[in-house]
Parts: C-alpha cells; structure tokens; sequence
C-alpha cells in the first residue's frame, strides 16, 4: 500500500505557494519515509487526553497500522481497562494474558502477553477489565510509576515505535504511561469542552517531567473529529492554533463514520477503506511525525 500512496505535497518551491491547511499554515504533504536498515530501540509515545470520546484510541490504532505500512516495527500497548484498542484490532482478551498480568510481575517475560494483529509489523499488548484494578494493587508497590517503564524495556529494542493508549484519566496508570514514555500526542477533538482540559494536561506532563521523567517532551496535539462545515470546529481549531502554535500537528482528522465501521471490523481503516480520506490522512499523520523526528 505505502508504494500506491499518493503525495500530497505541492510542486512549488517555495512555502508561499502551498496550499493552506485547516490549521491556517502552508499544507506539506510530507514524503514517503525511507525504509529502515534495522529495528530498534523503540522511541515510546503516550497518546493522552484525560477527556473521553477523543480519538485516542482510534488514533491508536489507525496511527499504528499506518507506521506499520512504511515499515516500522510498532508495538501498540491498550493500557485502557475498556480494552478499546484490542476490540479494534480484534484481539481476543478473555482468559489470555495482558498489560494487568505484567504489571503485576515485572520479571514476566513480555512477549508471553504481546499478540501480533494481522497487520503486518503490527503487534499489541492487549488489556481487559483487569486493568482496572491495577492502581489498588499497584498503590503500596515501591517506586509504582515506573512499573510499566520496567515492562517495556524488555521489549524495547525488538520495535521503532510503541504507543500506548492510554485512559481518559489522569491517575496511576496514566502518569506510568507518562514516566515510560519519550514523547507525547494528545488527541483534541475540535469541541470546545475539549479545549477546558488540556491545561491541566500540559500541567501533569510538567511534572511528570519534573518529578519522575525529565525527557519527556510533547510531540504534538491533533487535531480530532473536525467537520470544516461548521463554524464551531473552524473556530476550535483557530483557538488551539493560537494557543499552542507550531505544537499543533498539520495533519487534521476528519469526522466520518467508516472508524465506528472500521473498529467492528476490527481492522485499521488504512485496511477498512485504504482510498478514503480518513485514511490518507493517518498515513500523512504518520509521515508527519516521522519528518518532525518523532518516530525513526
């Protein structure tokens, strides 16, 4: 699929001469990555937003199926108890183990819980409803914000990038996705509740940054469930534009119901419905990140 992608990138030479995005700038299309010579370490992305109904882990998902398509080992962890983004890649989670088991004991070995999906280079650890009561369990552990950082290094080196999905929560669980993680990327559907928390997010990676992982960094918002018809979402996005700058990814995502399609399915809608737009513009995200060094 990735040779049959088309670039969207204008033949002009000059910036000024590219189209405008949905974010105000010159739209680049971004090129086709290289494919790589080898594998590994992986660099860990945190996708978060501690509201629901986001995108993240459609983001997830279709995220990860796409850096898969240009060739890079992804690792895709559903550290939600909802198990969202197994079902998504029809994973079964029922008596098999998970993220809990290993959070439970560090010295398991990682790989008796990681599933391959059937896209290629596409693994997942799945989670279920055990997860949610990892934070009672883990609440007394010794040093218990690192413990999923502990997890994935056993693993790290046999993938390019590992997102992790996490809850609409800012608890334990998230700030141990956090502490693991290098970089970032927190879905924003364009909404204007949406906007109210992302503050205090920005707020809890600074100290995550400051008390427990002083590499992390932001590696970008994307912008969510944008419908250019309305003036609401026109106006959102012009708000975070404002707000958070060249933060704000140029790749958008539309609202369009092939991802509720695609998640019954239980495949990518890179696999779902490749030609559509929604799809194209995950595989652009993915470019895009790979251009702002975000992923290898």
């Amino acid at each position: 699929m990735a040779d049959k992608v088309t670039k969207t990138k204008s033949k002009a030479t000059k910036e000024g001469d590219l189209p405008i995005g949905p974010t105000g700038r010159p739209y680049h299309g971004f090129d086709v990555p290289a494919p790589l010579d080898s594998h590994g370490p992986a660099r860990i992305i945190a996708l978060c937003n501690q509201k629901g109904g986001v995108g993240k882990t459609t983001t997830s998902i279709n995220l990860a199926a796409s850096l898969a398509e240009y060739g890079r080992r992804v690792l895709a962890v559903d550290f939600d108890p909802q198990g969202a983004l197994s079902a998504g890649l029809g994973i079964t989670v029922h008596d098999v183990p998970t993220v809990y088991d290993l959070l439970l004991d560090t010295k398991r070995d990682p790989r008796e819980a990681i599933v391959q999906s059937s896209t290629p280079n596409l693994d997942v650890l799945p989670a279920n409803i055990d997860l949610s009561a990892a934070e009672v369990h883990l609440v007394n552990e010794v040093a218990r914000e690192t413990i999923l950082a502990r997890v994935l290094r056993h693993v790290a080196g046999e993938y390019d990038v590992i997102l992790i999905d996490c809850q609409p929560s800012l608890g334990l669980l998230t700030v141990n996705a956090l502490t693991a993680a290098h970089g970032v990327l927190i879905p924003l559907e364009c909404e204007f509740f949406a906007l109210r928390g992302v503050a205090l997010l920005i707020e809890t990676i600074d100290k995550v940054r400051d008390r427990l992982n002083p590499s992390i960094k932001l590696d970008g918002l994307l912008a969510t469930m944008y419908d250019p018809r309305t003036l609401h979402s026109r106006e959102v996005l012009e708000r975070v534009v404002e707000a958070f700058g060249d933060d704000v990814l140029e790749t958008v995502i539309g609202r369009t119901v092939k991802f509720p399609d695609a998640s019954v399915s239980g495949v990518p809608i890179t696999e779902f419905a490749p030609e559509h737009a929604a799809a194209q513009a995950y595989l652009r995200l993915a470019r895009e990140l790979v251009a702002r060094g975000a992923v290898a």
